[in-house]
């Protein structure tokens, strides 16, 4: 055992132990500002639960509509309770932008663009139960030295989550770069979020997630910027770089891809093809029964022309309704209405019958999507991995068949092959933890993005050895292109879809005083129905790094302070002396009233707690 293993585990134990002893009066003590507003966004499960007479007068009284049918849905899907742990876990302590489209656009500068969730169900019983942040002046603003990975990039949370059925991909992080020896960057296009939403899940039941589960893109990408979107063709990039906050030496350069905006009213048909887990894993309120709702918020937020069919797998696959236009929303109701969990989970074939039944109204006229909603779980039938699975619906996916996966629940939670799923089935990956996020799935990102407006989008940063000594990409390792592909147009990479945006951070470091620009960055893509890629190239000038952190852009200071926190939070070595008090105070400067900005500052507060006490060793 090496002394940092050995290290790692001294402090998990010691502070599975600080709690057990401290819990009680943790609990029952006043918890400061910051940390009241962690409680009052995340009421512990006792404290939610009500009677369906407690829900109607609160609906009642609220007198704000559908705002507070919201919340009496919130209250239907509250967690519940914590059962009592079986073992002890640990409780861790105005920018100028470059324009372009994908096809017959112009290159050009554009102008500068300056500009309380529903509690989840417990994870995994083998984490300690949530105390109470504590106050300012006890959490630690040091570095986080203990939250290192180990060497096969899995730490004593993510051992607790796979005990408890939880799957994750473990990922080596980037590495730096020695731009002499290698000045290219290469990646696929990436807007999933379901990392973000399964870290935030741990944190609101007091623990932190697993290293394994943090991907740095997918926090950065879970929230908006401010992004001026393209007057023609398909995308607007936005370039902007300034100083480390963690680091004199070094600064921080973000790259940003803005699709266009397609209308609800403009956008084509789309059929959707909802595969849904009815499996006996589904049982709990935070599945099946959150899932069937995300639905009806989705059938909602559909178009005239758009049709909905209904297909479920548990030991068995079955037609529960056939295409159906979405403007017979009580057709589609009451056929969700009588899904029952129960029985195992051949999700092979559910795939295949579902792209069956997409592939039929597949065409360039008409958005053909599959979306799963499933723990993630699958046990039986002939294709049990992502990659068989795909492999029996590969001709499917070449007829244009999107997909989206939509992870809920914990305990068998499958985050690894959902993920997977997405990315070879052209789609996005989601993961819900409440009616809230439900809601901002369904009714936002599935049905406003729906359209893709360009597929295999791959981005390539080539930086200047005169300008940049080293450089390190945060997150992206599962999306990786080797440089020599970036121009192979057989090679798959990502798709976006109408209005998303994609975001990247770089640390780096510069080599002096030299006027010369940073790097170029190049994007390619098909567009949607095309087999030829067109490529454009946006000059990363010098003019656009900012003298002070100060000086940069709300959107770059609050997408440094995510990728920052991220990085920390998933143990990356080369974060090692970074701290999340520099990444809280950095988001709460870029909030700007932003209700999911203001929630990840209190995430990070809760983090801090966490990680404080194991930091402290008290």
């Amino acid at each position: 055992m090496t002394p940092t293993s050995l290290k790692r585990r001294l402090s998990v134990w010691g502070s599975a132990l600080l709690v057990t002893c401290t819990l009680p009066g943790c609990l029952s003590a006043r918890a400061p500002e910051s940390s009241a507003e962690v409680d009052t966004a995340y009421r512990p499960p006792a404290q939610v639960q009500a009677t369906p007479d407690r829900q109607v007068a609160q609906t009642e009284s609220s007198g704000k509509g559908a705002e507070a049918e919201d919340d009496a849905f919130a209250t239907e899907f509250a967690a519940p309770k914590t059962p009592a742990p079986k073992e002890k876990a640990r409780t861790a302590a105005q920018s100028p932008v470059a324009t372009g489209a994908v096809a017959g656009g112009t290159l050009g500068p554009a102008g500068a663009v300056m500009p309380e969730p529903l509690v989840a169900p417990p994870p995994p019983s083998s984490t300690v139960a949530r105390r109470d942040a504590p106050a300012k002046k006890e959490m630690s603003s040091q570095p986080f030295a203990d939250r290192k990975a180990p060497k096969d990039g899995m730490d004593a949370a993510d051992t607790a989550s796979a005990q408890s059925g939880n799957s994750f991909e473990a990922w080596k992080p980037n590495l730096f770069i020695d731009t002499v020896k290698d000045p290219l960057s290469t990646f696929a296009a990436d807007v999933d979020t379901a990392s973000y939403t399964v870290a935030r899940r741990y944190l609101v039941q007091g623990a932190l997630p697993p290293a394994s589960s943090v991907r740095v893109e997918e926090f950065v990408n879970y929230f908006k910027y401010r992004y001026a979107p393209p007057e023609t063709g398909a995308f607007t990039v936005h370039l902007e770089g300034a100083p480390s906050p963690f680091d004199s030496k070094r600064h921080f350069v973000r790259v940003g891809v803005q699709g266009k905006v397609i209308s609800r009213s403009q956008r084509k048909p789309a059929h959707l093809v909802f595969l849904i887990d009815t499996s006996g894993s589904m049982n709990s309120q935070d599945k099946l029964p959150l899932a069937k709702e995300a639905i009806k918020i989705a059938v909602k937020n559909l178009n005239e022309n758009d049709t909905v069919a209904l297909v479920t797998y548990a030991g068995s696959t079955r037609d529960v309704l056939p295409p159906t236009p979405a403007t017979d929303v009580k057709r589609i109701t009451d056929a969700l209405d009588s899904l029952q969990s129960g029985g195992g989970t051949a999700m092979g074939s559910g795939m295949e019958l579902a792209y069956k039944h997409a592939v039929k109204k597949a065409s360039g006229n008409v958005v053909s999507r599959v979306v799963v909603l499933t723990d993630g779980d699958t046990n039986i039938g002939p294709n049990l991995g992502a990659q068989s699975m795909l492999e029996s619906i590969h001709k499917y996916v070449a007829e244009g068949v999107t997909l989206t996966t939509v992870g809920f629940g914990m305990g068998n939670y499958r985050d690894d092959l959902m993920e997977k799923l997405a990315d070879k089935g052209n789609g996005n990956c989601f993961y819900v933890d409440s009616y809230k996020e439900a809601k901002k799935v369904f009714e936002t990102q599935l049905t406003g993005t729906l359209e893709v407006i360009a597929k295999d989008v791959k981005l390539q940063v080539e930086f200047n050895p005169v300008a940049v000594r080293r450089y390190r990409l945060l997150g992206y390792e599962n999306r990786d292109v080797a440089d020599n592909d970036f121009r192979n147009d057989k090679v798959d990479a990502g798709e976006i879809g109408a209005g998303h945006n994609v975001t990247a951070v770089y640390e780096v470091e510069l080599t002096g005083d030299t006027k010369e620009s940073l790097a170029t960055v190049r994007v390619r893509a098909k567009a949607p129905n095309g087999t030829e890629a067109s490529e454009q190239a946006f000059p990363f000038q010098r003019a656009l790094l900012r003298p002070s952190l100060e000086a940069a852009s709300p959107d770059f200071r609050f997408a440094v302070a995510v990728a920052s926190a991220a990085d920390i939070l998933r143990g990356n070595p080369a974060a090692e002396n970074w701290s999340l008090a520099t990444a809280q105070k950095l988001a709460e400067g870029a909030a700007a009233g932003d209700a999911d900005r203001n929630e990840f500052v209190r995430l990070v507060t809760q983090a801090r707690a966490l990680m404080g006490a194991s930091a402290r060793g008290n």
